[in-house]
């Protein structure tokens, strides 16, 4: 069977797809003290499982970093990846002070506002009212603005480095010709 190269598109689909399965995977597993009508037991396994994949997946994502050097499609899925837990770690946050916020009940509600904090876009069916998730949310949104820095960053390097190619081979066809 071939294998599929380190920076094909491929492995980015696959890698964003196993990563955010894994990620809910362990979003919707892990035990917390405020679920008590799940089977602690059954949670525990499903975490654990989750957990397993995810830490794959990020090791895979490290062996592609180390071996792409300065291939910008690797860096922009290797930044996308971290996204996803960072989601997922706020999401958590924001279920365990679920008290200290107006429209957030279950897990899903706060999985969805963390991907709102993170879009930046603020519907405000959910929104903080404790000091507290105030101060959690705002250091969320500086940590996606980073990641969002970082992404415009890649993407912006990757843009030049495209350019630069097709001026170096038209400059090539220009002294051939």
């Amino acid at each position: 069977m071939r294998r599929l190269p380190h920076d094909s598109p491929w492995w980015t689909l696959i890698l964003t797809l196993v990563s955010t399965t894994a990620c809910l995977v362990v979003f919707y597993g892990v035990p917390l003290p405020r679920d008590e009508e799940s089977p602690a037991a059954l949670q525990v396994v499903v975490f654990a499982g989750g957990l397993v994949l995810l830490c794959g997946v990020l090791a895979v994502q490290v062996r592609r970093q180390l071996r792409a050097g300065e291939e910008a499609s690797v860096r922009v899925q290797s930044v996308v990846g971290l996204l996803l837990p960072v989601i997922v770690f706020f999401a958590l946050a924001y279920y365990e002070m679920a008290d200290q916020f107006v429209g957030i009940e279950n897990r899903t509600d706060a999985l969805y506002f963390a991907v709102v904090t993170l879009g930046t876009v603020g519907y405000g069916d959910v929104h903080p009212v404790g000091e507290g998730a105030r101060m959690v949310t705002m250091v969320q949104i500086v940590l996606d603005l980073v990641v969002v820095g970082l992404l415009v960053s890649v993407a912006t390097s990757r843009a030049r480095a495209r350019a630069a190619r097709r001026e170096h081979a038209s400059r090539t066809e220009n002294k051939q010709g």
